[in-house]
């Protein structure tokens, strides 16, 4: 019953004077349309990218042979969900990248992660957001960044953690490594109707694992991806 629930908003408040943008992306802008006073109702024009603010992004926002956000299942943006915890190692090592071996060392701990599912990790970026320090980006402009190992992410596969569908999430812009700028992970996940979610905020309150995760946003025709708010479904006795 929904009622054994609890839900956690794990989304950033989308603010074109606060959202960190990764570098190339479209300007985010808000522009008064129409206001109750004058008009009798409040409007307004919201521009920005498919991958602004808390987002997801869709297979074919690496491979121009997969699903669109139009051709996805409903399934696929709602699943089951582990969290794994680095934010020790990231506060030390900002191009952390998780290996095969410390998510076979969280299954140890924690139980097998379950097939189909929501890896997420949970770097402590959350808390730079909105600052230079989000990007992390060096005198050259290279993003310093954690992420996933393209190892890591072929055992999650092989696993079928990550199978016909699935996601990896992240408090960061993205499942890559910072300093990876062939988006290896990336190019990786997005095949099937296997999703990326982006930018997630508030995972201390994610459970390790026993919570659900639902993916919302706009479903463009074609699109790569939309700005998205995404919640978790927490067991309240779990």
């Amino acid at each position: 019953m929904l009622g054994d629930y609890r839900v956690v908003n794990l989304s950033h408040v989308n603010d074109p004077a606060r959202t960190s943008l990764y570098p190339g992306d479209p300007e985010f802008t808000v522009t008064t349309v129409a206001t109750v006073a004058e008009d009798g109702f409040h409007l307004r024009l919201v521009q920005q990218g498919e991958h602004t603010g808390t987002h997801w992004g869709a297979p074919s926002h690496f491979n121009a042979d997969q699903p669109g956000a139009d051709e996805l299942d409903t399934e696929d943006l709602f699943l089951p969900a582990v969290k794994v915890d680095v934010r020790s190692r990231c506060a030390a090592d900002p191009d952390h990248a998780v290996t095969a071996d410390d998510l076979r060392a969280w299954e140890a701990e924690h139980g097998p992660i379950p097939p189909e599912c929501a890896v997420v990790l949970h770097t402590g970026w959350e808390d730079r957001w909105g600052t230079p320090a989000f990007a992390n980006a060096d005198a050259g402009g290279r993003l310093h960044q954690p992420g996933f190992s393209p190892a890591a992410v072929e055992w999650l596969l092989e696993t079928g953690a990550l199978g016909r569908r699935g996601a990896l999430g992240t408090d960061t812009f993205g499942p890559d490594v910072g300093v990876d700028e062939t988006y290896a992970v990336s190019k990786l996940l997005y095949r099937e109707h296997r999703i990326s979610l982006e930018v997630l905020a508030n995972l201390a309150e994610l459970p390790v694992r026993g919570a659900w995760i639902l993916v919302g946003g706009t479903v463009n025709r074609g699109g790569s991806g939309s700005p998205a708010s995404v919640y978790a479904l927490m067991p309240k006795n779990g």
